[in-house]
């Protein structure tokens, strides 16, 4: 028993640690060459529909008729503008100093990457609003849409974006993650019951399928640093840096959600991204190298989630 109660509190630090040893256990035996080759491209194709299947289940839950926004929305929105408008003036005064801007382009990635969606399966797991952390990831994801063809250009003159396509781009990764699983979570719902009360009645269903997709990211996340060309010493920094502004975004979110008795939805929403989305626009458009900085937040933010769903067991007395 202390066991099973060793995974349901550490569930995301195992599954991480279990991707990390898995990859390091492929890349470093030359005998499993073949077989890591033959895996890779199945690990990308499951992860997909790992995220698909976690939003379906987690939206079966949800009671779309209150799906709309809230006063803590507007502020966690705002702050994470501002946050981002001070890291730009930092970039613009650190031209000519290469690794200043690749670190200053981590950190960035790390502020306006979206709201993860993952993170509405932590704060129901934590006994916070789902409804109301399902419509911030949608309006997160918009402000995303908006803010990255605005300011990548600005940084990486190499960076051909336009508003309108780069917005398409991001616009239909927010349709299928988000839009595609709501839609067929409201008709199973609705005109599926028997269906539904089934997926509902898999007690944490949501939060071990999302468990089982950061296996796969953290895996690509440690290939992607061990590959990485570049000193220790500023990977060093990206990591440290990293975590510091998880835990100022995790503080400042539930800051503000104090002041409207939603501490946990707003810290969530502020502190918890869309890693894989991030990493995915670095490599995209600016320095490769800095998708360590999102890689490196996987690790913090879900060690902060672990710490917080253990406190919520521990208090709950389950």
């Amino acid at each position: 028993m202390n066991i099973i109660r060793f995974v349901k509190d550490w569930t995301l630090p195992i599954a991480m640690g279990t991707g990390a040893m898995l990859y390091l256990l492929f890349a470093f035996t030359p005998a499993l060459d073949e077989a890591g080759d033959f895996l890779a491209p199945i690990m990308a194709a499951i992860l997909p529909m790992f995220m698909f299947l976690v939003l379906f289940v987690t939206f079966c839950k949800v009671d779309f008729r209150q799906l709309r926004p809230v006063a803590w929305h507007f502020w966690v929105g705002v702050f994470q503008l501002l946050f981002i408008g001070v890291l730009m003036a930092f970039i613009f005064e650190g031209q000519g100093h290469p690794s200043a801007i690749i670190l200053l382009e981590a950190i960035l990635m790390c502020v306006i990457s979206p709201c993860a969606t993952a993170a509405a399966v932590v704060t129901q797991k934590l006994g916070g609003s789902l409804e109301q952390m399902t419509t911030y990831t949608f309006l997160s994801n918009f402000i995303t849409a908006f803010l990255v063809p605005v300011c990548f250009p600005l940084i990486e003159k190499g960076a051909h974006l336009s508003f309108l396509s780069a917005f398409a781009t991001i616009l239909y990764e927010v349709v299928t993650v988000l839009l595609v699983p709501m839609l067929l979570a409201y008709i199973v719902k609705h005109h599926l019951k028997s269906l539904h009360a089934k997926v509902i009645s898999c007690k944490d269903l949501s939060y071990y399928l999302w468990a089982c997709s950061l296996m796969i990211v953290t895996g690509t996340t440690v290939k992607n640093i061990v590959h990485a060309e570049t000193t220790l010493l500023l990977l060093s920094a990206i990591a440290v840096l990293g975590l510091l502004v998880c835990i100022v975004q995790f503080a400042v979110g539930r800051f503000i959600g104090h002041f409207f008795d939603h501490t946990q939805e707003a810290g969530q929403a502020l502190g918890q991204k869309n890693t894989a989305f991030a990493i995915w626009m670095a490599y995209t458009y600016l320095n490769p190298l800095s998708s360590v900085g999102p890689g490196c937040y996987i690790l913090w933010q879900n060690i902060i989630n672990s710490v917080e769903i253990w406190q919520k067991r521990k208090t709950d007395g389950v």
